[in-house]
């Protein structure tokens, strides 16, 4: 096998696979459809040629390839291009089996959890290579700051890669993505509701991950999630703030754009941390991923260097620019708890500031499904800009739910919620609000993205 042609290259799990084969020796190309990405830079910066929006010639008349790799978005196995490779007897796989057949060869480090999975790979794949361990690794992110890009192929002996819960191919296969993996080292930062399209009820999200355990040797569970009290048996350890988690986070602190935490085992002091990004939920993070490295066999002082070179990557609270004295941010956050958490950790690094939080819902399913819990998860905001909801590809109906909908419910627990529909609503508003050292901070998974660095453009 010499080429690979990737279906929806652009998305970020996609991208880091892409790059990951091209430093593996392959000829890859890709398609995907004409829009910019949080991924355009990286597959520029790797040199990847892509097809711009899809067509079967691009299979059987142009490229040839030896695999075709396809997403779960555009269609699937539906889509024209996996449709003509199949009829030209070219093999097809979806993103998640693949995945897992290119680290069968690895010792596998796999970090799964509704929340904190791609920091928490990110930090371990920082740790590893900063320790001249020359891990491979693939991170669905746009770029791992401190590292480089989100996709590596190592020398080393491990495989770091994200564990996803969603299910492998959207109406056609609902094993979930996760399943093709078999890691030696199983993180699992917690479970939550989310996917309301693939999964029924929390229970079915919870039946996945213990599938998960089952095909794992080691799992790190997180001590404080209630709902990950499901992976509690054998070949486990723990971590937490709480007294009964052996790996015990004893104390967090913030200071000068960096968090400070103590690490204890069985109640004796082990070693203090630093880290350059914000929030508890992070020194959580760190604490899964510090004891996945010792586990390797790094030192904590090793470790510890990792952590200091690790920037946070692409979408995580990533700084964008100043406009109008006023500090902007941009993140990936789409779930409440992730909002809560990553508002909690802004307010922590500025306490004295005004936060201004604008936040797009992602997809009609999860807005509805977590309506009640969207609502109240913009506590630490000093005000709130909600958006109109960005569909997914997938959807076609609204659910009788709008970005409306959303301020009308968040409006009963926060004072100043405010509705713009689009960018050029959102500019308007942000310039009659916003004041000079305020924080202002982009929320969400669909068009988002660009909005942050629109606004500091002007």
């Amino acid at each position: 096998m010499k080429r690979i042609h990737f279906v929806g290259i652009k998305g970020v799990a996609m991208a880091a696979l892409a790059v990951w084969a091209k430093e593996a020796g392959y000829l890859v190309t890709g398609s995907d459809v004409e829009e910019e990405f949080p991924t355009t830079e990286v597959l520029a910066k790797a040199k990847i040629s892509i097809f711009p929006d899809f067509d079967p010639r691009n299979i059987g008349g142009r490229i040839k390839p030896d695999l075709v790799i396809y997403t779960g978005a555009h269609g699937g196995r539906e889509n024209e291009e996996v449709v003509e490779a199949e009829a030209l007897g070219i093999p097809t796989s979806p993103h998640g089996k693949a995945l897992g057949q290119f680290m069968k060869d690895k010792k596998q480090i796999s970090v799964a959890g509704s929340h904190g999975k791609t920091t928490t790979t990110a930090m371990i794949a920082t740790v590893l290579s900063h320790a001249d361990y020359d891990p491979s690794w693939a991170v669905g992110c746009g770029q791992i700051r401190g590292l480089g890009l989100p996709g590596h192929y190592g020398k080393g002996e491990f495989f770091i890669a994200e564990a996803d819960e969603y299910v492998t191919d959207p109406g056609h296969d609902t094993t979930p993505r996760f399943l093709w993996q078999h890691p030696d080292i199983l993180v699992v930062t917690n479970i939550d509701y989310d996917h309301p399209d693939a999964y029924v009820s929390l229970a079915a999200v919870q039946d996945a991950f213990v599938k998960l355990q089952e095909q794992s040797k080691l799992t790190l569970v997180n001590a404080d999630d209630p709902a990950s009290n499901v992976l509690m048996n054998r070949n486990v350890m723990t971590y937490g703030f709480s007294k009964r988690a052996e790996f015990q986070v004893t104390h967090v602190g913030f200071g000068e754009e960096r968090t400070f935490f103590t690490l204890a085992q069985n109640g004796m002091r082990l070693f203090d941390f630093v880290l350059k990004v914000p929030g508890k939920h992070n020194a959580l993070n760190a604490t899964a991923a510090a004891i996945a490295c010792k586990q390797l066999g790094l030192s904590w002082q090793e470790i510890a260097k990792g952590f200091l070179a690790f920037e946070g990557t692409k979408r995580r609270f990533e700084f964008v620019g100043t406009f109008g004295g006023a500090r902007v941010y941009d993140d990936y956050a789409h779930h409440p708890t992730e909002i809560t958490a990553q508002l909690a950790a802004v307010r922590q690094w500025f306490p004295n500031d005004r936060i201004i939080a604008v936040f797009q819902p992602h997809t009609y399913s999860r807005t509805k499904a977590l309506l009640a819990e969207f609502a109240t998860s913009f506590v630490h905001a000093n005000e709130v800009i909600l958006t109109d909801i960005y569909a997914s590809a997938r959807e076609t109906e609204t659910l009788g739910i709008s970005g409306k909908t959303l301020v009308e419910e968040t409006a009963k627990y926060h004072q100043h919620v405010f509705f713009a529909p689009d960018f050029a609503a959102v500019q308007k508003l942000l310039t009659k609000h916003t004041q000079s050292g305020d924080v202002i901070i982009f929320m969400g998974a669909g068009s988002i993205y660009t909005w942050s660095h629109s606004y500091v453009e002007g």
